[in-house]
């Protein structure tokens, strides 16, 4: 099964709640901090709301 390797590149500050709890919830708390997940529908749903925070690579 292939996994994502998620980064944090922007921070969540002056961000919406819903936002920051998603950040939250993917496991990233700093900004550079990295987090490998499964890559599955409710993983993709979640880095597509904060797109414009994080960084995703595919890991095969």
């Amino acid at each position: 099964m292939a996994k994502l390797e998620i980064r944090l590149i922007r921070s969540v500050i002056g961000g919406k709640p819903a936002q920051r709890r998603t950040v939250k919830a993917l496991g990233l708390r700093k900004i550079n901090s990295r987090v490998v997940q499964d890559d599955n529908p409710v993983i993709r749903g979640m880095v597509r709301v904060v797109s414009h925070l994080v960084e995703v690579k595919e890991i095969s």
